[in-house]
């Protein structure tokens, strides 16, 4: 768990704010109307719901307070020991513990009175019981006013704390104050840290961010130590001990030379010899700054050896940089990374987990075949890439430095088309640098094919206008072998449309010949496929008779129907005789061409429209006294009888709550 996850803790409120919160929770969430007409049963069920709510409310914020600030003992050492110097381990251990005591007995009150509910004899003892059990619950929690309070001065602080994370890649940077911590971490990350010529001027660790080798590293600044007993030293120095003695981190110990942080060379060398064991199994970088003042060759020898014994100690590197001139800044940044990551490589070799690894790996190494000697060849190519500087004339010249002589970033547009392989290298460069079989298309375009084809419509309008082309209109010798041709293309044409894809869309899947094939040719390849059609053929005779009788019905009705030439029509509509006499079922007439004409066709006896009314005038005034009963509604837009649609789901004066103190005219 890092320190970020310690931001996430909820406000603690104090002992009246959480009576008032759970109180009101309980009078908002219960019934809250009881009569002395009821049963004692409803009664004690009442105050016992009372109680039991209450309990359950007060278990609820407890819980959630107990949960989310953590248990020292299972957090990470650097962070159980940074919170035990910040709060102190065991004020904090009893503040929690007093929290979790009051829940215990909060849930003991609420057992034993509802226990003693349950033998209510009448509504005065019930409301009398309630009453004394949230009263004991209210005074548990009032003695929980301090250890709440300091809870919630705990959790604002580590709000505060910076995002430490003790299992990323660490650079912890230690040492006396004011020798540049602050301003080395400024120079190397993204941080802000208040930097003044003062000591102790950073009172709690910063960290900041940097990227190396495409990985995220933190760096640590701690305040300043000073070189007294641990037993002396107060809050601000102890949160550095703390991250050294528990961070797996490269340890940047700086060093001023010059003595301008007001503490001498000796000094900061007896406060690495002292502070030295913390440095155990960690690599240690000793950073001798403000370089630009005084330098590890302008030493005394005296101080010059106390700082080169440091210096040849075991495992312990050094780099002389200034944070005012940037000088070896950066040298120490990729010293310190690079020695954390060959101490964790050397750590994972040295344990058990590697051997399971390198057991599945085998390195295989050339065997001699002969006596010739094959010594290493490096391409000429990688030569030139190698080979890259500025100020050489000769060097290979890149893409970048192309960009620069064009006018740089923003200005500057590749040409993609320089590297084209083609034929001909002039033909990069061509407008349209289409190749087919070969050539190129732009080769093959007349640039004058515009004035060419005004040249051959001025043409066509000269021989138009001269009559060349009036001897067509004598093509065809009459009207009907015009009209016959333009029906001939006019067919040609819907036949082409209807193989479109919209045409075919409603197409009959079968081909229309599939179904004309006589009962002789279907019989003879049922018999050749090992099939009987006797079934078949009983079938298609009964269907063949049904066919020719009702053929011949038809022939009989058809012969009725055929006017006689002599028929003519009557006053009223009716096909009359010469003779006077009726033509019985007179309704249809043929023309030459066979088509049949109607001549009266038969019309409803009655109006439907006119069902259930006296005449017409009054069906219309029905019609507008209907239209006159919908005016409104249509104006309004509003719903008629049959819309079933229940617009308001849900009706506030039933989900709304129960009603306050107050007008009560909605209900």
């Amino acid at each position: 768990m890092s320190t970020s996850g310690l931001k996430a803790i909820a406000p603690v409120p104090k002992a009246s704010d959480f009576l008032d919160i759970v109180l009101s929770k309980t009078q908002r969430k219960t019934p809250t109307v009881i009569h002395k007409n009821f049963k004692i049963s409803r009664i004690r069920n009442f105050y016992m719901r009372k109680v039991k709510f209450t309990q359950d409310s007060f278990d609820e914020k407890l819980g959630a307070i107990l949960e989310e600030f953590p248990i020292i003992d299972d957090l990470h050492p650097f962070l159980s020991s940074l919170l035990n110097v910040l709060y102190d381990k065991n004020h904090y251990k009893l503040a929690l513990g007093q929290l979790r005591t009051a829940r215990h007995l909060i849930d003991q009150v609420a057992k034993d009175y509802v226990r003693l509910l349950k033998f209510g004899d009448s509504l005065y003892r019930c409301k009398q019981l309630k009453r004394a059990a949230l009263g004991r619950m209210a005074t548990i929690m009032k003695r929980q006013n301090e250890a709440l309070e300091f809870l919630e001065e705990v959790r604002k602080h580590m709000s505060r704390l910076p995002a430490i994370d003790p299992t990323a890649r660490t650079l912890l940077i230690c040492g006396y104050p004011n020798v540049g911590k602050s301003s080395f971490l400024n120079k190397v990350t993204r941080a802000d840290v208040d930097v003044q010529p003062y000591a102790f001027t950073t009172k709690s660790l910063f960290v900041g961010h940097l990227d190396h080798r495409y990985m995220r590293w933190q760096v640590i600044d701690t305040p300043g130590i000073l070189d007294h007993p641990l037993e002396e030293m107060n809050n601000i120095e102890m949160q550095s001990i703390t991250a050294l003695a528990h961070l797996k981190a490269c340890v940047l110990y700086f060093m001023d030379l010059s003595e301008q942080c007001g503490y001498s060379v000796e000094a900061q060398c007896k406060l690495f010899n002292a502070i030295k064991p913390l440095f155990a199994n960690k690599p240690t970088v000793l950073v001798l700054n403000k370089a630009d003042v005084a330098r590890l060759e302008d030493l005394e020898p005296e101080r010059r050896a106390m700082v080169e014994e440091i210096i040849n100690s075991e495992g312990v590197r050094h780099v002389q940089c200034s944070c005012y001139s940037d000088e070896g800044v950066m040298i120490v940044k990729t010293t310190a990374c690079d020695a954390l990551l060959e101490h964790r490589v050397d750590t994972k070799l040295k344990g058990n987990k590697v051997n399971a690894i390198l057991n599945r790996l085998h390195v295989a190494q050339p065997k001699p075949r002969d006596e010739v000697v094959r010594t290493p060849c490096i391409p000429e190519a990688v030569k030139e890439r190698k080979k890259y500087d500025k100020t050489d004339p000769e060097r290979r010249k890149l893409e970048r430095d192309v960009e620069a002589e064009e006018g740089g970033a923003g200005v500057y547009n590749i040409n993609l088309r320089k590297n084209y392989l083609l034929a001909d290298e002039e033909w990069k460069n061509d407008v349209i640098p289409e190749i087919m079989d070969g050539k190129n298309v732009a080769d093959f375009i007349d640039p004058d094919i515009l004035e060419k084809l005004d040249a051959l419509e001025r043409e066509e309008e000269k021989l138009e206008a001269e009559g060349f082309y009036e001897s067509g209109s004598d093509m065809y010798d009459s009207d009907d072998e015009r009209d016959a041709v333009a029906a001939k293309y006019a067919l040609k044409k819907k036949i082409v449309s209807q193989g479109t894809k919209k045409a075919m869309k409603n197409r009959a899947l079968l081909p229309r010949t599939a179904g004309l094939r006589t009962l002789s040719e279907l019989t003879t390849d049922m018999t050749k496929a090992g099939l009987d059609p006797s079934r078949i053929q009983e079938r298609a005779e009964i269907l063949a008779k049904v066919a020719g009788a009702k053929r011949k019905r038809q022939r009989e009705e058809d012969a009725e129907m055929d006017v006689d030439e002599d028929a003519e029509m009557g006053d009223e509509g009716e096909w009359m005789d010469v003779d006077g006499e009726e033509t019985p079922k007179l309704k249809r007439a043929k023309d030459n061409s066979g088509a049949v004409i109607t001549k009266n066709a038969r019309h409803p006896r009655t109006n439907r429209q006119l069902a259930g009314m006296r005449d017409e005038a009054q069906a219309s005034k029905a019609v507008k006294l209907r239209n006159l009963g919908q005016r409104e509604r249509n104006m309004q837009a509003r719903a008629g009888e049959s819309d079933r649609a229940i617009k308001t789901k849900m009706p506030k004066h039933l989900f709304a709550g129960k009603r306050k103190m107050g007008k009560t005219d909605r209900r």
